[in-house]
């Protein structure tokens, strides 16, 4: 028997991968979950599922009491908010937006004055846990906001994540700690690429070499994740090589700030922005191993032969 929910009407905005797996997980906790994405093959996967879809942001508004936004950049959530049929205007006084995108710190604060402003409350919700943890309601969020937007959230967070981190009553502190998340989990990815770059190069064999990584010393959790997709040859995005150029390069804005200097995040980034440059903005993360001159696994050399 599903629980009942301290809020029962609850938005989502942005069905991307982990954004539908959110949108599942309230669904099963026994919330009324309606949702707006620009994809309307999307919309109608999640109407399938129970869900209601709705035509804009501000139509989503109207019928919600707290706002989910899981979209990837602080542009499209100023665009949610604030842009044409944005939901902003729709907005009850009292409200709650949830932001889950990777943003920079200024951003998030000043949003939360903006908000403020609407007499609606921000909580300040960067993830992790990646699309396989979203849809089973066991992500890691890294959260900060006031008391009374706790209030609101908590059980819409008890039903998103299995980790709910209360990081201070301060919109921001969230979104740090998210960065330096995402500091690590790029300088890992550009990592696992060279040293699988570097053992091709020297001949060995890419799956006993994956095999005595992820059983030896050496091993990282991203080297485990994303080094699969580079021996199926699959580069499919479950996380884009552009993400890192956003995120890494967000770590360094950070960073420079304070005139504090971040020489491996500096180089990975430059690693990503090069894949990118290279045409694989768009691949899943791991295709940062392309920019390695040479590197062709035997799948992909067999592929090219028929």
């Amino acid at each position: 028997m599903q629980s009942e929910p301290k809020a029962a009407r609850v938005g989502v905005v942005g069905l991307g991968a982990m954004g539908l797996g959110v949108a599942r997980s309230l669904l099963r906790a026994g919330f009324d979950v309606h949702a707006f994405d620009v994809r309307h093959e999307t919309l109608a996967t999640f109407e399938t599922l129970g869900g209601r879809a709705c035509i804009s942001p501000e139509k989503l508004a109207s019928l919600c009491d707290v706002l989910v936004i899981q979209v990837v950049n602080a542009e499209q959530t100023a665009q949610v908010l604030f842009g044409g049929d944005g939901a902003v205007s729709a907005l009850k006084p009292g409200a709650l937006v949830i932001s889950c995108a990777t943003v920079a710190p200024a951003f998030i604060e000043e949003l939360d004055k903006k908000l403020r402003a609407h007499e609606i409350w921000l909580l300040d919700a960067p993830m992790s846990g990646g699309a396989a943890k979203a849809a089973t309601g066991d992500m890691t969020l890294m959260t900060s906001g006031p008391a009374e937007a706790y209030a609101r959230a908590e059980a819409v967070l008890d039903a998103m994540a299995g980790k709910v981190y209360r990081l201070g009553d301060t919109v921001g502190i969230g979104t740090r700690v998210k960065i330096v998340n995402q500091h690590l989990a790029g300088i890992h990815i550009a990592a696992a690429a060279e040293a699988m770059a570097l053992g091709l190069r020297e001949g060995a064999d890419p799956a006993t070499l994956y095999e005595v990584i992820t059983n030896s010393a050496g091993n990282s959790w991203m080297f485990e994740n994303r080094v699969p997709h580079i021996l199926a040859g699959d580069y499919t995005p479950l996380s884009a090589v552009d993400i890192f150029v956003k995120d890494l390069g967000l770590a360094l804005d950070t960073a420079r700030q304070t005139k504090f200097p971040l020489p491996l995040a500096a180089t990975a980034h430059q690693m990503f922005l090069n894949a990118s440059a290279a045409g694989y903005g768009r691949e899943d993360d791991s295709a940062v191993i392309k920019i390695f001159p040479g590197i062709t696994l035997p799948a992909e050399k067999a592929g090219s032969e028929q």
